[in-house]
């Protein structure tokens, strides 16, 4: 229990840290309006339009209205006919430009989300049209040009989204055509994103500029943590950009790829739609382990049923709007527990009661995902939105392997968002202020209340009876995961945008958030029993178990959930700055700054310093690092406040025209520090994991020597009152791991610098660039065990870890700190063609070439094989393929059809392992080799070709713009199998594992309408 004073300092600290962020909030925003510095900045999810109109006589005013919705924002050009709009919202517009002659109004043109767009103009132009009333219709539409400054990444339209294929209408599976992005399925149908070198938990996602950051869990956003749901309905997505890297200061949270997207809202027409997606058995190819697999029967029966609609219109035309959308998701997925075939010698000794658990089940999964928005422009001055999202998701988590399907995990997701928004603009400013809340929650948790059972065996090697081959063959009983885990609060932020100086836009802002982090992980919720048949067995062995591990609730099970009542700030500054005609500069600065109370203040318990104090344990005399740097009282710890963040780009145009323009950009970026890292110190103190090892006669494998952990087994021990009295008969901590974070822990980031090319061909659009990202401070666990002397490795042998030096009486000492690096350097080329009415076809294609090293297997946090993180060497990053191209495609042919195709090809993985050089006994005894896969017999590693087909059929009722749709996906059309298990000494697959990433050759029909 920790002290009431350590407390009352805590919050005292605590205290005084916000009222000085939020006085530095203050001071930065008036310093912003009394400097005002300003081209249009370029918003997370508004566009920005400027140029030049040249009139005789002048132009008094230009006004940008969106044709959909009535949307109006008017700007006054200055002497020289300059105009700009510092943001407007993404959509089709039209400019209207007052002479003293009349109004003159140009054709239409589209902006994009997160836009920087130039649009110059002559109305003395020949290229000039009559038009009804006098009016004069300029031809202006394709030679709108975008400035995206020294950020690398792409725009996914709207037509991308709704033609390109895909299996699972998760609308961030297009953001992998982006240089050095991912997106991933693994064999499980659980998708995520990945940024070059880094993990997905450094990604963020900012629907409607309200980033959907995880701050407990891995996958970077709420909610995508081990699941096959989607994060948003797809259908409410109008289009989103993909940045991955080089930034501006706006974006936060984030030290890989940052996207930002933009709902659908409802237009002065009714409008609404709905799909039907489905697929099962009989419209794919079986996968591997369905016929491959040795003892395989054939396809097992599963389902994939996805649909939703939309609808959106008027309230009061011009001003009041509405859109609504939903999408559910049925799946039933296929799964195989199967006998390990390098160990089929052995399957004699399993008797037909637990062999009864082989064979073919299905995983069950739900999701339903419900999106409203009104939209309200009073004046063409303010424009109000409040939206709001709820997520439910159902689902079991089973694996193909060796576990049986009574061992299955129940997972469930529910998520709550809500924002509230409002814009208003003047004549030379812009304020954008928003509230948000969220209540995400994620709760796996075991099908099955039981004790789990691992069957071991040992058998002769059928290829040279002098060897053995050792391995778990089956799994029964309940599952051993249950988590609550989640987060719950508000935010409020104001971005001002400041254009009244000429060449300059600035734009500031202030986010603050106070949210709630909670976690309850019982890995241990039901105990494990493991049971070994040594060689020479007739059957298995189901009585006598050799090892019991389970988790232990100090105070009960409502004690062990951990909470956190975190607050963030983050604060920013830009300014893009027109230094000449051909020069842009984007200047910008951001500051983060987050308490993690649950941490800060957290004292570790007079048993837990005492274990590892000089009497206790002098193993840590002469050890390469001081205990005392990570034990904490409650005082020791201050929220990290140096995250300051330069980020600069450029812009520079090569030519009067500015179809080349050299780009470029430096910047540091902070992410956060899990909560997941951080709660696991804490739960050693609520609810322990204890092991306990059996002596059992016969059995001259897991021996162990007689102690408080290492005792006879007695039947009790199957039950919860049997085992709460063992540990209460036992020294206090028994078995019991320690763990320990460092006291002055650092934020992790990234710095991120690019150069590039790109070039403007009018339609086509081309871009060769170079960008180098290198990620430090990420958080690690390391093995905080020594032996006699401080030593690590032994003196002589093999340079084995301690483990067996635990402090008595606990377990092993985990300390965590601050060392994970990563460095990626990506050379690419973008070809993007745009899609028109006159040129009906288009493509986006990136080759990306990535060189990127670790000094950590990809997404591993322990790091237990080296005294310190600093010992690890370097090698190829293990989650990035050096060679990669992504290519999309679409086009209108005749008869009313639009095909799609997506086509994916990337080189193998790199596979690690360890190879030790005894006899040494010193840092290096150990070393770690790479080498590339060859999954698929040939010099790439994975491929996926995808292809679709849309037909549309006029109706003639409900309104002119009636459509009913019939569309074909074919995917993965060449059934490449994507192997994704190796074997790290050859590189070849493991020809005993059948699984793969994606799916096989798959056919899904869908229908739908539109009105």
């Amino acid at each position: 229990m920790k002290a009431s004073n350590s407390a009352t300092n805590g919050l005292i600290r605590g205290s005084r840290l916000r009222a000085a962020a939020a006085a530095l909030a203050w001071s930065s925003a008036g310093t912003v309006l009394a400097i005002g510095l300003a081209v249009p900045a370029q918003a997370q999810v508004s566009s920005s339009l400027r140029g030049k109109v040249t009139a005789e006589g002048g132009v008094s005013q230009v006004t940008a209205v969106n044709v959909d919705t009535g949307f109006t924002r008017t700007s006054t050009p200055g002497a020289d006919g300059s105009y700009q709009f510092a943001s407007l919202p993404p959509g089709t517009y039209r400019l209207e430009v007052t002479t003293p002659s009349g109004v003159r109004r140009t054709d239409e043109f589209r902006l994009a989300v997160a836009q920087n767009a130039v649009f110059d103009f002559d109305l003395a132009a020949p290229q000039v049209a009559s038009a009804e009333g006098g009016e004069e219709i300029i031809i202006t539409g394709g030679r709108i040009r975008s400035m995206q400054g020294g950020e690398v990444g792409t725009t996914i339209s709207p037509r991308l989204i709704e033609q390109l294929p895909q299996n699972n209408r998760n609308f961030l599976a297009f953001a992998d055509l982006a240089p050095g992005v991912q997106f991933i399925t693994n064999g499980s149908d659980q998708s995520r994103l990945q940024g070059g070198a880094q993990n997905s938990n450094s990604v963020n996602i900012f629907i409607d500029g309200v980033g959907q950051k995880d701050y407990v869990l891995k996958n970077g956003i709420t909610g995508q943590d081990s699941t096959q749901g989607n994060p948003f309905p797809q259908s409410a997505i109008a289009e989103y950009r993909v940045i991955s890297s080089n930034y501006k200061a706006e974006f936060d949270q984030v030290s890989s790829v940052a996207i930002t997207a933009v709902t659908k809202s409802g237009t002065n027409k009714f409008e609404g739609s709905g799909f039907v997606d489905f697929t099962n058995q009989d419209l794919r190819d079986p996968t591997p382990n369905e016929v491959l697999r040795p003892g395989a029967t054939g396809k097992i029966r599963t389902r994939d049923l996805q649909f939703g609609g939309t609808l959106g219109g008027p309230i009061i035309k011009d001003m009041l709007h509405f859109f609504a959308s939903y999408e559910g998701k049925r799946r039933l997925t296929p799964r195989t527990v199967t006998f390990p075939s390098a160990l089929s010698s052995g399957r004699s000794l399993v008797p037909a009661a637990l062999a009864a658990n082989y064979g073919e089940f299905n995983e069950e999964f739900n999701e339903n995902l419900y999106f409203g928005k009104l939209t309200f422009t009073p004046t063409d001055n303010d424009l109000f939105e409040v939206s709001g999202k709820y997520r439910d998701e159902t689902g079991e988590q089973f694996n193909s392997g060796i576990a049986a399907y009574e061992t299955r995990t129940l997972a469930r997701v529910k998520e709550i968002r809500a924002l509230g928004r409002w814009e208003h603009t003047a004549e030379n400013w812009v304020n954008d202020f928003k509230v948000a809340y969220e209540d995400v929650t994620w709760n796996p948790r075991p099908a099955t209340q039981a004790n789990r059972n691992v069957y071991r065996i040992r058998i002769p090697n059928p290829a040279n009876p002098a060897q053995f081959l050792d391995g778990n063959v089956i799994e029964t009983g309940g599952g051993t995961n249950f988590q609550d885990k989640g987060q719950k609060g508000w935010q409020i932020s104001n971005d001002f945008t400041y254009t009244g100086l000429e060449g300059h836009t600035i734009k500031a802002g202030v986010k603050a958030k106070w949210v709630t982090l909670n976690s309850l992980q019982l890995n241990g919720f039901n105990p494990v029993f493991r049971y070994f048949s040594p060689l020479g067995s007739t059957t298995l062995n189901t009585t006598t178990p050799y090892q019991m591990s389970f988790q232990a609730l100090a105070g009960g099970f409502t004690d062990a959930q951990l909470r956190s009542k975190n607050f963030q700030l983050g604060l920013y500054i830009q300014d893009d700055w027109d230094v000449t005609d051909r020069l842009t500069v984007n200047l910008g600065l951001r500051w983060d700054y987050e308490e993690t109370p649950a941490f800060l203040n957290y004292v570790h318990s007079a048993a837990q310093v005492a274990a590892v104090s000089p009497a206790n344990y002098p193993n840590l005399t002469g050890a390469n690092y001081n205990i005392n740097d990570y034990i904490s009282t409650g005082n020791e710890r201050e929220a990290f406040t140096g995250a300051f963040q330069p980020r600069v780009g450029f812009n520079y145009k090569l030519d009067e025209a500015g179809r080349f323009a050299v780009f470029g950009g430096f910047g540091r970026s902070y992410d956060r520090t899990q909560f997941d890292f951080i709660q696991q110190e804490l739960a050693q103190g609520s609810a322990a994991g204890r092991t306990f090892n059996f002596i059992v006669p016969g059995d001259t494998v897991n021996v162990c020597t007689p102690s408080a952990t290492c005792i006879p087994y007695n039947p009790v021990y199957q039950t919860e009152a049997g085992r709460a009295a063992l540990i209460a008969g036992l020294p206090a901590g028994a078995g019991r791991e320690l763990r320990f974070i460092k006291n002055d822990l650092k934020t992790p980031y990234s710095d991120q610098y690019s150069i590039g090319l790109r070039g403007d061909f009018g339609l086509l659009n081309a871009e060769i660039g170079y960008s180098h990202v290198e990620s430090r401070d990420g958080f690690v666990y390391m093995l905080g065990n020594r032996r006699p002397g401080g030593l690590f490795f032994p003196a002589t042998g093999n340079p084995d870890a301690p483990f067996g030096f635990p402090p008595s009486p606990f377990g092993s000492i985990i300390i965590g700190d601050n060392g994970l690096e990563t460095n990626a350097d990506t050379g690419f080329i973008k070809l993007i063609k745009r899609y028109t009415a006159a040129s009906p076809w288009s493509i986006d294609a990136t080759y990306t070439y990535t060189k990127a090293n670790e000094n950590r297997q990809f997404g591993e946090v322990f790091s237990l094989d080296y005294s310190r993180i600093e010992e690890y060497p370097f090698r190829p990053s293990a989650g990035v393929r050096s060679h990669r191209f992504v290519m999309a495609g679409t086009v209108d042919i005749p008869y009313g059809i639009t095909l799609a195709t997506k086509f994916q090809i990337a080189s193998p993985v790199w596979l690690k392992r360890f190879v030790n050089t005894p006899g040494v006994g010193a840092p290096g005894t150990k070393d770690i080799v790479a080498i590339e896969a060859n999954g698929n017999g040939d010099k790439w590693g994975y491929r996926q070709l995808d292809l679709s087909a849309t037909k549309e059929f006029k109706l003639g009722f409900i309104t002119d713009q009636t459509r009913v749709w019939f569309r074909i996906d074919i995917i993965n059309l060449m059934n490449d199998r994507n192997y994704n298990g190796f074997n790290s000494t050859t590189g070849l697959r493991d020809p005993n594992n059948y699984n793969i990433d994606g799916p096989p050759r798959t056919v899904k029909v869908s229908t739908g309408f539109n009105f």
